[in-house]
């Protein structure tokens, strides 16, 4: 199967497939004619299992991680479940910030509804922004650190 072949077949772009190759996580064999990418069924189960993994929020240096264990014959199912298990709790506190923020835009909004539109005139840059309170100096610091990571 050329690229395009096993893009098709997996539902996805040619372009996934060339950069979870570029990425080592597909090892296609090399047609001797003419150097192409040739892959085969067990690419294409492979391509299934990253797609997979993705929607688990896996990075592709754990697919790569959890491929080499079942390449080398060990079950990678123990550090699938750490991992999992690890970063679950990380997402649920993602998930509590981001209904946070979606109450604060909201509240926003509301506020803003009957607010006159403004142009920066050297003192203002944006009155519906500049309405809000200033952020607790404890939050401001800790959002810009975790915007910056």
């Amino acid at each position: 199967m050329k690229v395009s072949d096993l893009a098709k077949a997996a539902g996805v772009t040619s372009e996934t497939v060339r950069h979870y190759t570029r990425e080592g996580l597909l090892a296609p064999a090399k047609d001797p004619h003419n150097g192409y990418h040739r892959f085969d069924s067990q690419d294409l189960e492979r391509l299934a299992f990253i797609q997979r993994a993705r929607t688990l929020g896996f990075s592709i240096k754990e697919i790569h991680e959890i491929l080499d264990h079942a390449d080398h014959g060990d079950s990678p199912c123990p550090l699938v479940r750490d991992l999992l298990a690890s970063r679950l709790p990380q997402i649920r506190e993602r998930i509590q910030e981001l209904e946070a923020l979606a109450t604060r835009m909201e509240q926003a909004l509301d506020a803003w509804a009957d607010m006159p539109d403004g142009t920066p005139d050297g003192h203002s840059l944006c009155r519906l922004i500049e309405s809000l309170p200033a952020p607790s100096t404890d939050k401001a610091a800790s959002n810009t650190a975790k915007e910056e990571a």
